[in-house]
Order: C-alpha cells, then sequence, then structure tokens
C-alpha cells in the first residue's frame, strides 16, 4: 500500500580454513556512520556516535582503522578502495556500518548521505552493496572478513516506491565470513532516540570479554540485544569460519582484563567533513534488565534470550506466479471522500526535492518523471490531494502507467475514495496481471470497504509472489480476524508486527485498526 522501499546478510556458504593466528598489522577496519541524510526529517543520533566508540575499541584490539562520517557516494567508494589496497593474503578485514539500508533484488545495499533513491536501478547506481564489498576483499586475499551492519531502519525512501520489502536481505558471501545484522532478515527496528544504539552497546560490551571466539562475541551480541529488547529485536548472524578468530589480540587470556589507555592519535578520518574531536574511551553499557519472564516468550531458563517471534509461514509458491486473483464483488458505496488535504503546495514549497521537481515540471509541463516522483513526495508527506493530482497528471501523459495507477490506488484508499482506488487497482492488474504492489493495495481497499474475503484473495496472492510483504501480511491478519478467523488472524499479526514493529501505526495512519 504505501509506496516501500527497502534496508541483514544470510551467508550461504561452505568452509575453508583460514589462518589461525594473525598478527595486530594484518588487521583492517573500515567504520562508516552516516547519519546527516537530507531526505530524512532530522539526523540520525545514533551513527556517529556508534561509529566513533566502534572505532576506538578496534583500534584497542590491534586494528588499523579508517572512520568515515557522512559519507558521500565519492567519501564511500574510495573509503572501500583504501581498505582493498591495504589487504595481504591471510588479513583480517573487518566493515561496520551504522545508517541507512535498502535490499534490492537480493541484495543489501549500504546508502551514502547523498543517495537519490527512487527505482530499483538507482539503488544499484548509489547503493553500495555488501556481497560485492565481501567478494572483493576475498579476492584481495582477506582470510577473515567480518561484516557488522546496523541499518535495518526505517529509512527516509520507503514511500517513494514499492518494488522493496523491508529491511536487509541474506547474500551469498565467500568462505571466512562472519555477518552480523543488528535485526532479523527482512525486519526493521526504530531508533532508540538516545546516543548509542542498543546493538552496539551490546556488541562493545561483549568485545570486552577476554577469552572470546569472534563468533561467542557475536552470539553473546545477539543474546544480550534479544533480552534487552524483550525479544522484538533479533540480530542476525552468518558465519563460514573454520578457524578460530578473536576480536581480542592472541586469543587464550593474552589481553589484559582492563583495557589499555586508547593511543594518542585518532583514527584517520575519510569523511567529507572535517576531523571529529576525537572521543574519549566509551563507557561500558550497562547491563540489559533481564526479560520478565511473564512478558519474555516462554524463555526456557532465565539466562536464556527470548525466542525470536515465530517466522511467517512459508508459502507453498516460493518462485512461481499466483494464479489470477479472484473476481472482486462490488463494495458498498464508499464514503465521502477526506476533505483534508493535509499541508498545502505552498507550505511544502521549499522542501529542497520538490522545490527542484517543481522547477523542472515549470519548464516542461509533461515531465512524466517529474510529476510522478513529486506525487510520491507529496504522499509521503500527508498531501494527498496534491499527490493525486500529480498522479492524475502523469496518468494523462501515460494511462498505461501502473505504478502511478497503483500509488494513486493507494493514495484514494487513504483519503476514502474507494470506487476510484478500486478501479484503479483493477485497471494496474489488468495491465500487468501479477503486479504484487496493486494486489497489496487492492487488499487494502477492500479492507477498507468491508469486503474481507476480498482481502483476503488479493493478501493472498501478492504473500505467493513476496512471502515477506509485512503489509499484505498484517492487512491479511486483520481481514481473517474480521472474517470469523480469530487465531489465524493474530498469527498473521504477530509476525507482521515481529517483521516491521510500526506497522500497527502505519495502518492506523490509512485509517484501518
Amino acid at each position: 500500500m504505501k509506496i516501500r522501499f527497502f534496508l541483514l546478510l544470510s551467508l550461504l556458504i561452505s568452509l575453508v580454513p583460514t589462518a589461525p593466528s594473525l598478527a595486530a598489522g594484518d588487521r583492517f577496519a573500515l567504520v562508516i556512520g552516516n547519519a546527516k541524510y537530507p531526505d530524512a526529517d532530522a539526523p540520525l543520533k545514533e551513527p556517529i556516535n556508534d561509529a566513533r566508540d566502534v572505532a576506538d575499541e578496534l583500534k584497542r584490539d590491534g586494528f588499523s582503522v579508517e572512520i568515515g562520517e557522512n559519507l558521500t557516494g565519492d567519501g564511500m567508494r574510495r573509503a572501500f578502495d583504501k581498505l582493498y589496497s591495504k589487504i595481504k593474503p591471510g588479513s583480517v578485514a573487518l566493515v561496520f556500518f551504522s545508517g541507512f539500508g535498502i535490499q534490492s533484488a537480493r541484495q543489501s545495499y549500504m546508502l551514502p548521505v547523498d543517495a537519490q533513491i527512487w527505482t530499483e536501478s538507482d539503488v544499484r547506481r548509489d547503493g553500495f552493496s555488501l556481497e560485492t564489498v565481501l567478494g572483493e576483499l576475498h579476492t584481495r586475499g582477506a582470510g577473515v572478513k567480518i561484516a557488522l551492519i546496523d541499518a535495518s531502519r526505517r529509512n527516509p525512501f520507503e514511500r517513494r516506491f514499492r518494488s522493496f520489502s523491508a529491511g536487509l536481505t541474506p547474500v551469498i558471501a565467500p568462505n571466512g565470513t562472519l555477518v552480523m545484522y543488528s535485526a532479523a532478515l527482512a525486519s526493521v527496528v526504530s531508533d532508540a532516540g538516545g546516543d548509542h544504539s542498543l546493538f552496539v552497546q551490546e556488541l562493545l560490551k561483549e568485545i570486552r570479554v577476554p577469552d572470546l571466539m569472534a563468533e561467542e562475541t557475536l552470539n553473546r551480541t545477539k543474546m544480550g540485544v534479544t533480552r534487552a529488547s524483550r525479544g522484538e529485536q533479533v540480530p542476525w548472524i552468518s558465519s563460514s569460519l573454520a578457524e578460530d578468530f578473536s576480536f581480542t589480540p592472541g586469543a587464550g587470556g593474552s589481553r589484559p582484563a582492563t583495557p589499555p589507555p586508547a593511543p594518542p592519535a585518532a583514527p584517520a578520518v575519510v569523511a567529507n567533513n572535517p576531523p571529529p574531536v576525537p572521543p574519549a574511551p566509551p563507557t561500558p553499557a550497562p547491563a540489559p534488565k533481564p526479560a520478565d519472564a511473564a512478558a519474555a516468550p516462554a524463555p526456557a531458563a532465565p539466562p536464556a534470550p527470548a525466542p525470536a517471534p515465530a517466522p511467517p509461514p512459508k508459502p507453498q509458491i516460493e518462485a512461481g506466479l499466483p494464479p489470477p486473483p479472484p473476481p472482486v464483488k462490488p463494495i458498498d458505496p464508499a464514503p465521502a471522500p477526506s476533505t483534508d488535504s493535509g499541508p498545502s503546495a505552498a507550505v511544502l514549497a521549499d522542501d529542497p526535492t520538490i522545490k527542484s521537481l517543481t522547477a523542472k515540471i515549470a519548464a516542461n509541463p509533461d515531465d512524466v518523471n517529474a510529476l510522478y516522483r513529486r506525487g510520491q513526495v507529496y504522499a509521503s508527506k500527508g498531501a494527498y490531494t496534491l499527490a493525486i493530482k500529480d498522479f492524475d497528471d502523469t496518468l494523462r501523459i501515460n494511462p498505461k502507467d501502473v505504478e502511478a495507477l497503483n500509488n494513486r490506488c493507494w493514495t484514494r484508499t487513504v483519503v476514502g475514495d474507494l470506487q476510484g482506488a478500486l478501479k484503479d487497482c483493477n485497471e494496474a492488474l489488468r495491465l500487468r496481471p501479477n503486479f504484487v504492489d496493486a494486489l497489496d493495495s487492492r487488499g487494502l481497499v477492500n479492507l477498507k470497504s468491508g469486503a474481507v474475503k476480498n482481502a483476503i484473495a488479493d493478501f493472498d496472492a501478492a504473500l505467493k509472489i513476496n512471502p515477506r510483504l509485512t503489509s499484505s501480511l498484517y492487512g491479511r491478519g486483520l481481514a481473517k480476524q474480521r472474517n470469523g478467523s480469530a487465531q489465524e488472524g493474530a498469527l498473521d499479526i504477530a509476525n507482521a508486527k515481529a517483521m516491521d514493529p510500526n506497522i500497527v501505526q502505519e495502518f492506523a495512519s490509512y485509517g484501518v485498526r
């Protein structure tokens, strides 16, 4: 329904030996914290502090560290190239990224602060594929490759198009790789609003424990995050390490329990901004509160983490297209469309993206791409009347634009023009019979109109194409409950909320509770 896209890595790999012992000089790390994305309403609070603390700790652990803050695409490219140039056979290479991520075409991408994301090709153009980065490190001879990715955030591009699922996705990584995401595959978590993320707090606490192998360090981090979040955030780990590796130089207790003082020199900065003031050594994060036995999902014993919510049921058809959806019966007369048009054009005129697109439209009133994109931005800001007008103009120029039809369907649904919305979705599906986003949008139309059986059929068809489409899973759960299948509906709703904690609020914004 809403124009969404999205930022986990699953490694489908075989095991090969890696160097069992690596000197401190063979450890190289690139740490990136991206917080100031112009398309976001406000800078992220966590990435810069998290990056500085991680860089500081890695230096204590014998890594040669480069740190980048608020990197553009060119800045990230230079930073990765610099890391690649240092790799020697048998080296350890570590990448930490905190910022916005997105999944597309079964790959996870780290986004620079100047990314301009409107279509899937834009993701490939502006983003940095984690799979590609790990592959290049392997080609250069790195024996151990570690990626720590804190990018499973709701991002500012989600309403622009509907081709992407939330969170990050599994990728094929080379042998000798250890990867950790801050949240489960295809799920997102909201920033806590503090100065540090829960993920990094737990990670740093476990890295500082002596005598731990890297896999144990990350598993303990996962347990800590799961406990502290009461099962709402469950990090994801994948490993193909065949030999032991420890963050602590010289595993087996060679590192003192109390870290030595930080070196006087700050990590080298590859950011576009002036070098940051070197931070003071981070204070250990407070231990998480134990999960309440009554609130946690049935832990086996007090020390054990709360288990992750059950994954969504696997579809019977993974890759094939679903059968054509059943005919949609006429819905009850729709309520009058909302007269609340949201922010006015004058209020939004100074928005940089809208201003740029408006200038293009003024120069060429038939610039269909600019009209469509401005409609998406208007919709993302709640200016639904303005969005519908731009989609109207887009379809005047190209009546067969299925993306514009789908987005106008969704926008009309939000404002209550259900008959107009149904007409748009039906036309989009006539032009592209298995268009998953239009199936999802039409499911919302039917849900709002009370045609719950038709809604279930549409959401079923969408989930056969994309089993992790959270909006369809949640919408189907509501429709099943309204159709009398309370237990089945509750399961869908619980699974959807586990994948996207904000899904309830999202549907409420559509007028569906």
